[in-house]
């Protein structure tokens, strides 16, 4: 039976994708479920399968072009269907949605905002030639490492993630470099040509969303925030003990802040909430959101039943969840239904935020860097290892006192890390 393939909608708050790329080609049979096309939405990459198969008709929808969600793509059919009817019903839902005509006052604005725009793009950098796979890019975006420096071992001298970590294991076995010039370069932002007043740039999807959801957000949630200092002299000799192990993964700060979130929660479930207009929903499973930074914006990938989980499978799972958001290659059901988010900030020396609470979700903990301080202790001064954080809640569903005995167990357990285990 033909049926038209359509934008779909990956999530309640999608209202347009981009058509990536077309995996098969006008005329190619496809196969129930079969990945027929790559489409970008706000979180990422996703393909997209075939309801049923049959032969690729008709491609509509052009690669590059975004498409509000129930745009036609194609039509998949037998060889002998007749698409006529289809196609005409359809008609016109393929095309990106047309700009009306600019008006006389229009005109003469973007003649005048012409002579100020640069007339090409900025030339690539060394690095954005260098072929190299996305994964190996955000790796080395991270570790602010010069692509074109890095010898590639993949096909056609492609660069690939092992090539990167083998060049920062070079790096790292040089002669330690001084304390300014160990920290990583700022990434590389192509600016406006000094003639020119402004550069205008296209929004991506994410940022859209981004947009959108920071309004559904601070605006109508009244937020509070709630900040205390935790001693991290215990969780640093865990993180060193289990790095002395040597089979075990490399386990952050973060994974230690979530666990401590998650046992924090179950005893405190009135913080794993949800205000739901007239209702509160109190959550029975634990699912934590970690904020990851990406190209253009951020993804929250969510560990599920953390509370149930031990520091090693927190660690692998929120390791390679970040490395798939960095990839935009996440699922839906890997970045929704979060209960409660955590952002960490402190690798950037950032030592303390306030972050936005994540709709419907009642509260998300800020986290600043791990610094050295001097502290009073036995009525002499040392040096600790200290850490801020930041609750910010929603007062619909969470109270100041609520919050502050829930930041109160997540700092108890942090400075008694043994905790952890029970």
């Amino acid at each position: 039976m033909a049926y038209r393939v359509v934008m779909p909608k990956v999530s309640d708050a999608t209202e347009e994708g981009r058509l990536v790329k077309w995996l098969k080609q006008e005329g190619d049979r496809v196969e129930s479920g079969e990945p027929i096309a790559e489409i970008e939405s706000d979180k990422g990459v996703l393909e997209m399968e075939a309801f049923s198969g049959g032969v690729l008709r008709k491609v509509i929808g052009r690669e590059g072009e975004i498409y509000p969600v129930g745009a036609v793509l194609g039509v998949i059919a037998e060889p002998d269907e007749n698409l006529e009817s289809l196609l005409a019903l359809g008609a016109g839902a393929g095309a990106p949605p047309a700009t009306p005509a600019p008006g006389p006052a229009e005109r003469a604005q973007a003649s005048a905002e012409k002579a100020v725009r640069p007339a090409a793009e900025p030339a690539p950098t060394p690095a954005e030639k260098v072929k190299a796979s996305p994964l190996a890019r955000n790796l080395a975006a991270e570790a602010g490492i010069d692509l074109s420096q890095v010898r590639g071992s993949g096909p056609g001298g492609r660069v690939v993630k092992e090539d990167v970590e083998a060049f920062l294991q070079a790096r790292a076995a040089a002669p330690a470099p001084t304390p300014a010039a160990a920290r990583p370069p700022l990434r590389a932002v192509s600016r406006p040509s000094p003639e020119v007043e402004f550069e205008e740039r296209d929004l991506s999807l994410m940022r859209k969303a981004i947009a959108r959801r920071l309004i559904q957000s601070k605006a109508p949630v009244p937020h509070f925030y709630l900040t205390t200092e935790v001693d991290m002299e215990g969780c640093a000799r865990l993180r060193e003990a289990i790095g002395a192990l040597g089979d075990l993964p490399k386990v952050t700060y973060t994974d230690l802040i979530i666990k401590a979130c998650a046992v924090a929660l179950t005893r405190h479930p009135e913080v794993n909430a949800a205000f739901m207009g007239d209702k509160l929903r109190l959550y029975s499973r634990v699912r934590i959101g970690l904020a990851v930074a990406v190209e253009d914006g951020l993804i929250t990938p969510v560990i599920r039943d953390a509370d149930r989980k031990g520091l090693r499978q927190i660690a692998e799972e929120a390791h390679e969840l970040a490395a798939r958001a960095r990839d935009r290659r996440l699922r839906p059901e890997e970045y929704t239904g979060a209960t409660f988010s955590v952002s960490n900030l402190g690798m950037f020396d950032v030592e303390e935020f306030s972050a936005v609470i994540n709709p419907p979700e009642a509260c998300i903990l800020a986290v600043g860097a791990v610094a050295d301080k001097p502290v009073a202790e036995g009525g002499q001064v040392v040096v600790r290892k200290r850490m801020r954080l930041t609750l910010s809640c929603d007062h619909r569903a969470v109270d100041g006192a609520t919050g502050a005995r829930f930041l109160q167990e997540v700092k108890r357990i942090l400075e008694q890390p043994a905790l952890l285990a029970l």
